[in-house]
């Protein structure tokens, strides 16, 4: 399968996926490995997490590189290691508290005793997008490990190149070899993954997750699913400008706003709403597009090609229903690579495309309101309830993010839910299912609890066996 370059447009890469048989051999080794994993205990799975980190941190250029390659974007790139490197520390810490052996405690019936224990599921199979390669194929496998499973991977095949540096990390490590795999592989082999799955997490798009929910539910096994957003930012009356302005400039052009947590609709409150725009737009002329090389400016490369069509799609019709851009609007190509400035919508409505379905691009519209009560409506006017942000007086801004039908929602800040994973928090409506992939839930939906009745074995014949007396 050949690979285009996104800041080329240009093929300069390629892969063989792997075949059924072949993949099924690599399920069926992880399996085999999974149960001395699980059997050694959580010290040493920690201890191999760990090797694991420093290994990751000795080849953090090479991974970068790959990255940079596949997403043509540098800072972010970096960020995804690092990312990861924290992500295991974090991990290592939490894992001996949360995965502790319960203490025995009397039951509700005299003469018995309950003792909880949690089993790992054999095989977690992850499938993730190419938005943030590195850090959404390891998001879910890290804790996965931790918990005691084994772990198969599918990164996109529109960004495979960081496999080959993270996979002799992997061989780094020894006891990794036989429970962590990651293979390069189409759509064919993500739904052979499933196949071969015990449960499966998936992020990515709405249509693509729901064809994944459907096949894990014909296997009987649970999916954990995050899925795409359109997440909105109510900026109150009571807001600070200054911050407002900023915390959404950045939420939603990070990754040239490849992120599904990108801020992709904004409510101002029509007495600050004049202001808000001249500040949003004066901040947006100053970020640069990262040209001619990946470190040279802020705003990478549209990654997928298909994307590109609908960014501009987005664009094209709000402009012709008579929105204006007071910045960006124009998708331009510069060597192969098509980028997009950060482009501000002014005179929107949910008419148009780019306020209800998700453009995964640097586009910023804005819409006045009226009341809290509009506001709220409007942010809820979606099929999708992956997070959100609220700007105003902390107070006044609570109450309205407690309103809000979506899972993370930042305060006086934007995106957070990309770079704090302590609060567990669901999706909303079609941006996913399943647990939570943050805070504590993240680890333990990976295990399936069990109970152990234990009856007094010093007691006479149970009460409960009249017929044995």
């Amino acid at each position: 399968m050949d690979v285009r370059n996104p800041r080329t447009g240009e093929n300069d890469y390629a892969f063989e996926p792997p075949t059924q048989a072949g993949l099924g051999e690599l399920a069926s080794r992880l399996r085999t490995g999974q149960v001395t994993w699980e059997a050694g205990g959580l010290p040493a799975r920690v201890a191999a997490l760990a090797a694991w980190r420093d290994a990751i941190a000795a080849a953090r250029a090479e991974i970068a590189a790959a990255l940079v390659a596949d997403t043509g974007r540098r800072t972010e790139s970096e960020m995804e290691v690092d990312a990861v490197l924290r992500m295991i520390d974090r991990w290592c810490s939490l894992a001996p508290d949360l995965l502790a052996e319960e203490q025995r405690r009397p039951a509700s019936v005299p003469g018995v005793a309950v003792q909880q224990g949690i089993r790992p599921y054999p095989l977690a199979g992850v499938i993730s997008p190419w938005n943030f390669p590195l850090l959404l194929a390891l998001i879910d496998a890290i804790p996965a490990l931790a918990a005691g499973c084994a772990a198969l991977i599918k990164p996109s095949e529109i960004a495979p190149r960081f496999i080959e540096p993270l996979t002799a990390t992997i061989a780094a490590v020894p006891a990794l070899q036989n429970v962590i795999a990651v293979v390069a592989g189409d759509a064919a082999t993500g739904e052979a993954l499933i196949d071969h799955a015990d449960v499966v997490c998936f992020t990515g798009s709405v249509a693509t997750g729901m064809k994944v929910a459907a096949r894990a539910a014909h296997r009987f096994i649970p999916a954990f699913l995050e899925l795409g957003g359109k997440d909105p930012a109510i900026v109150l009356a009571s807001a600070d400008l200054d911050r407002a302005s900023s915390a959404i400039l950045w939420g939603a052009t990070a990754n040239a706003g490849q992120s599904c947590q990108s801020i992709e609709r904004v409510y101002v409150h029509e007495h600050v709403i004049d202001e808000f725009v001249e500040r949003l737009v004066d901040k947006a002329k100053n970020v640069r597009l990262a040209v001619p090389e990946p470190g040279d400016g802020d705003i990478g490369p549209i990654i997928a090609a298909k994307q590109i069509a609908i960014i501009d799609g987005h664009l094209r019709d709000a402009l012709d229903k008579g929105a204006a851009a007071p910045t960006g609007g124009e998708i331009e190509t510069i060597g192969g690579g098509s980028y997009l400035r950060p482009t501000v919508l002014t005179g929107v409505t949910h008419a148009m495309k780019v306020m209800t379905e998700e453009t995964f691009g640097p586009v910023i519209p804005v819409m006045p309101f009226a009341s809290t009560d509009e506001a709220v409506r409007l942010a809820n006017d979606t099929v999708y309830g992956l997070s959100g942000a609220v700007f105003g007086d902390p107070g006044e801004a609570m109450a309205v993010a407690r309103r809000i039908d979506a899972g993370g929602i930042s305060i006086n800040d934007a995106a957070l839910t990309a770079l704090v994973y302590d609060g567990e928090k669901n999706s909303f409506r079609r941006s996913g299912m399943g647990g939570s992939r943050m805070g504590p839930a993240a680890l333990r939906r990976f295990g399936r609890r069990q109970a152990y009745l234990i009856s007094d074995a010093g007691r006479p014949d149970p009460w409960w066996y009249p017929h044995l007396r």
